[in-house]
Parts: structure tokens; C-alpha cells; sequence
């Protein structure tokens, strides 16, 4: 007595996970692309043979095309931007100030930010946009 099988077996993969695995990850690089430079104002910089990055603490000073000033995403006047880079300032001045400056501003503008640097001794650098 021959017994048939009504039913065949056939091979199956299980999907179900591999969609929450994608899910998670699409929500990791996102999270994650948002939060690789939230202090900075989007602007045209000048442009560098060379760019160097730095790794330590900084604070972010950026200059946009009609002269106003955000420190770290903070608008702040010129008048106020001496008092308040200081107080942003930790105790032992290590921290570096970044300047991003539209490449198309006034050179005098730059010397106007940077004085105040020079006034404090306080460590400033130029950022750029490779060439």
C-alpha cells in the first residue's frame, strides 16, 4: 500500500524580520545624519588647498552675508558678540573658535571678528570648503 502525500513540503524563508531589521537601521542613519553637525549655518565658504579638522571642543561663530552673528546657532548683535563668546568660554580657554564667513564678505568684516580673538587671546580659526 503506496501512502501520497497530499501536501508537498516546500522550501520557505522567513522575511518577516529582515523588514524590522531595515526599518531599524533606516531610523539609525537617520538619527545619526542629523546629528553630525547641528551648529552650523549653512553658507558658502572660502575655499582651501588645504583643510585641517579639529577634534577638540569648539564653539561655532558663524557670519552670514548680511552681517548677522549666531554663536553656536544663537543670534547674538555685534555689540553682544564679545561678552557672549566669552561667557561661552570654559574656565581654562582651551576651547578653539571656529569662523565660518561667507567668502563673498568685506575683508574688514573678518578683522572686526578676529580682534576680538586677538583682545582675549583666545585661539581662532578660519573654516573653508575644500577646493
Amino acid at each position: 500500500m503506496s501512502i501520497k502525500r497530499k501536501r508537498r513540503f516546500h522550501a520557505e524563508v522567513a522575511t518577516s524580520s529582515l523588514s524590522d531589521i531595515m526599518f531599524f537601521l533606516l531610523l539609525f542613519f537617520l538619527i545619526i545624519s542629523t546629528l553630525a553637525n547641528p551648529n552650523v549655518i549653512k553658507m558658502t565658504l572660502p575655499k582651501a588647498q588645504s583643510n585641517e579638522k579639529t577634534n577638540k571642543q569648539y564653539i561655532s561663530l558663524s557670519v552670514t552675508e548680511d552681517k548677522k552673528f549666531y554663536i553656536d546657532k544663537q543670534a547674538v548683535s555685534f555689540e553682544e558678540l564679545e561678552t557672549t563668546l566669552m561667557s561661552k568660554m570654559d574656565s581654562s580657554k582651551d576651547q578653539t573658535v571656529i569662523v565660518r564667513i561667507p567668502f563673498n564678505l568685506q575683508v574688514q568684516d573678518l578683522v572686526d571678528v578676529l580682534q576680538i580673538g586677538v583682545k582675549n587671546n583666545l585661539k581662532f580659526v578660519i573654516a573653508t570648503s575644500p577646493k
